[in-house]
């Protein structure tokens, strides 16, 4: 700097500072040559210079001269410690002389001033308050974010959840169903799908697990059908899980309207339910939506579509990709202990729970498939991996071996083993729960009991695989004479759809799937065909279906073996989604190479044409008759009373006109036909005579309604006009029926 060597100064011997620089010296100075000489400090007697200046900005301006310290003139500020700044500040204090000017903290970043009387301006003075400084630049800041209020929250929410997939897909899953039953839902108080059998004994059954909830819940299972009978509702599967509906509305119309949207609700569940798991798996989106409508809309459901405890398979497929979410299972990415998630494995077990109350019929099939789901998962824990040790060593320290496994395997978190504990235990209660007043109808009722005799007649042939229901709009008509040679059509015409089965095949060569999960589906559409054939299966199905029936308990409840066949278009619909999802990963591929990066009509016609060909085959032609509304003498007659005619389908159809107050009834339709209601149809085919009332009074029946539109042209023709004379019958004459009323017996 100037005046440090000026001749007016004296000199003093200070520290050579090149071969020892002090800390925060400039890095980018080079150091002086080892000839230079000592710079010396001589003591100022006179002030020549500008006492040192701290600024905050202390880069040096390019048009003032500067003394140099070296060869080079620095060209920024550095920061500096406190024993150079400690230095600079004696030396100015010591040239300053009588400069009154306040010390001023030099630990912010420092400059020396190298002209004198220079003086930078300052702009943001150091003294002002932290506070102060940041108000000077907020005009520069970005805007403050701002804080939504209650309702802007709320929407954004709802946006968010109507924007995810699984609410698209929900929303789709149910237009779809609407489009894929219509016209189900055009007069859904008036017609019901099918026919006028089952879905009417169905209705019925909604019907009555609302109002016995409603009314009297400790008499559920004794309905007010097959009277004096008891535990009459589990005299066939109860959909008792859909009771929540039946609280809802009285009389006949509610019920079909009910009915009716059970119908469609279960449609959409099986799709819904089908999407979510093979999507859990690891499947693409248009690989789950192609698996969902082969599960959902396959041609052999038609054939059921009278069956609402057949169609309402969605909460299976639903609680097997809950319990795989929460257990961080993936059939592409194998299992991922960072994926697990307890609350989801419970609400898995919380469905199936649901699944099993809706009825055995298919829900005995998915308990045995959660159990051994339940034991090949604990047995790969077991014993993969294994240690790798000599075998002469494991036989000599068998316990080192099991010390040396132990810590290898995959550790459970607590609250996935406590959901899961917590979600067998409600399973299992819910099943004992429900198998508890079928267990007492069997008690009461040996007969119930299928033998292997009655499985001939349900068992489908080899070829009903490829054979569609009448009720398909694609195949019915064509297929009509391969079920000709069927005792039971409905039950055998089990066509899973020639697309899924193409895609299916195709999905064992090209698929996203690895290898060996590929043998397994495979093996597991293998078993579950011979299975639904019952004793159309090889060796007459000793070997397969009929060991089932013998030692499984619950299991000799099912004639129907063709219905397994669910299990089958699960397999296929999951390696069908694979070889969709591997066509659609490779198309992205493609385009990902191109400009521009999207597929064009081609390609995009090709990825959504698997799926409107299965939706093609899924369309149905099922009818959808009116049902006839009760006769008003119903509601005039005393029960308990009987209804004639009497059998299995006018019995199912009283049954739905009963929902109008529920009186105490003798008909019923069911599984199996109990003796005592076999013994009345008898009995009453010379209706009205003295052995008919005598068996009507030792039942206790107060009434006996006779409908004119049904009996005019059968066995009970004379009901309609008998005399009654002598027999303590009063008799009355409504338009659409004639009422017995019987009295106390006029000989006792």
């Amino acid at each position: 700097m100037r005046g440090i060597n000026d001749e007016r100064t004296r000199r003093a011997p200070v520290t050579d500072h090149w071969s020892a620089p002090l800390e925060g010296s400039y890095d980018d100075e080079p150091p002086a040559p080892p000839s230079a000489p000592p710079i010396e400090i001589e003591e100022a007697q006179e002030p020549r210079r500008a006492p040192v200046r701290v600024v905050r900005r202390v880069s040096l301006p390019r048009r003032q001269p500067a003394a140099r310290l070296g060869p080079r003139r620095p060209r920024s500020v550095r920061r500096v410690s406190g024993a150079v700044a400690a230095a600079a500040t004696a030396a100015s204090e010591a040239t300053a002389g009588a400069s009154t000017r306040a010390p001023v903290s030099l630990t912010r970043r420092v400059n020396l001033t190298r002209r004198p009387g220079y003086v930078k301006p300052r702009r943001v003075s150091l003294r002002k308050s932290p506070a102060q400084q940041r108000a000077r630049w907020q005009a520069f800041a970005p805007e403050p974010a701002r804080v939504p209020n209650l309702a802007q929250r709320i929407l954004a929410v709802a946006g968010r959840v109507l924007a995810h997939e699984y609410t698209l897909a929900a929303l789709g899953s149910l237009v779809l169903a609407v489009v894929m039953t219509w016209p189900t839902m055009r007069h859904p108080t008036r017609t019901i799908p099918q026919d006028l059998g089952d879905p009417l004994l169905q209705a019925w059954q909604l019907a009555w697990s609302g109002h016995a909830l409603r009314t009297d819940p400790a008499n559920l299972w004794n309905s007010n059908t097959f009277y004096p009978e008891n535990y009459s509702f589990a005299f066939s599967d109860t959909l008792l899980g859909l009771a929540p509906f039946g609280l809802v509305g009285n009389g006949l119309p509610a019920a079909i309207l009910r009915y009716n949207v059970v119908f469609v609700l279960a449609f959409a569940l099986a799709f819904f339910g089908m999407y979510a798991l093979v999507r859990q798996l690891g499947a693409a989106r248009t690989g789950a939506v192609v698996a969902a409508a082969a599960f959902a809309y396959a041609p052999w459901r038609w054939g059921q579509a009278g069956h609402l405890h057949v169609l309402s398979s969605g909460g299976i497929v639903l609680a097997l990709a809950m319990l795989a979410r929460g257990h961080g299972l993936s059939l592409r990415d194998g299992f991922h202990r960072d994926r697990l998630r307890p609350g989801w494995a419970l609400a898995g077990w919380i469905v199936a729970a649901w699944q099993i109350s809706l009825g055995f019929g298919i829900g005995l099939p998915f308990a045995y498939v959660l159990a051994l789901l339940v034991l090949v998962a604990g047995v790969a824990w077991l014993v993969a991996p294994l240690p790798s040790v000599p075998l002469a060593w494991l036989h000599a320290n068998p316990v080192g071996w099991v010390r040396a496994w132990w810590p290898m395997r995959v550790k459970v978190p607590a609250m996935l083993l406590r959901a899961n504990a917590a979600g067998v235990i409600l399973f299992a209660g819910v099943t004992l729960g429900m198998a508890y007043p079928y267990l007492r109808v069997v008690e009461q009722h040996p007969y119930a009991r299928r033998g292997v005799n009655e499985l001939g007649l349900y068992s489908p042939p080899g070829y009903g695989f490829l054979t569609a229901p009448a009720e398909s709009w694609l195949w019915g008509s064509g297929h009509s004479g391969l079920r000709a040679a069927m005792p039971a059509p409905n039950e055998g015409s089990l066509l899973l759809g020639f697309v899924v089965i193409g895609l299916a095949l195709a999905g064992l060569l090209y698929s996203i799937w690895p290898y060996y999960v590929r043998f397994v589906l495979l093996i597991g559409m293998i078993a579950s065909v011979v299975l639904a054939m019952g004793t159309s299966a090889p060796f007459h199905g000793k070997l397969s279906y009929v060991v089932l029936h013998r030692f499984l308990p619950g299991w000799d409840a099912i004639r129907t073996p063709g219905r397994l066949v669910l299990w089958t278009t699960l397999l296929a619909g999951i390696l069908a989604a694979g070889a969709v999802s591997a066509f659609v990963e490779r198309v992205r591929e493609y385009v990902a190479e191109r400009d521009p990066n999207r597929p064009g009509p081609i390609l995009q016609l090709a990825m959504v044409l698997p799926l409107l060909l299965v939706l093609v085959e899924g369309i149905s032609a099922s009818h959808h008759p009116t049902v006839p509304p009760a006769p008003a003498a119903l509601r005039q007659a005393e029960a308990p009373l009987l209804v004639l005619p009497s059998d299995q389908n006018n019995d199912e159809m009283t049954m739905a006109w009963s929902t109008d107050g529920f009186p105490a009834i003798v008909n019923g339709g069911s599984g199996f036909t109990p003796e005592r209601l076999r013994e009345v149809r008898e009995v009453l085919a010379n209706f009205p005579d003295a052995a008919s009332i005598r068996l009507l009074r030792d039942l206790g029946v107060r009434s006996v309604v006779v409908v004119k539109s049904k009996a005019a042209n059968g066995p009970y023709a004379a009901a309609v006009d008998a005399d009654v004379s002598g027999l303590g019958v009063e008799r009355e004459d409504t338009p659409d029926a004639v009422i017995y009323r019987i009295g106390t017996d006029p000989v006792a």
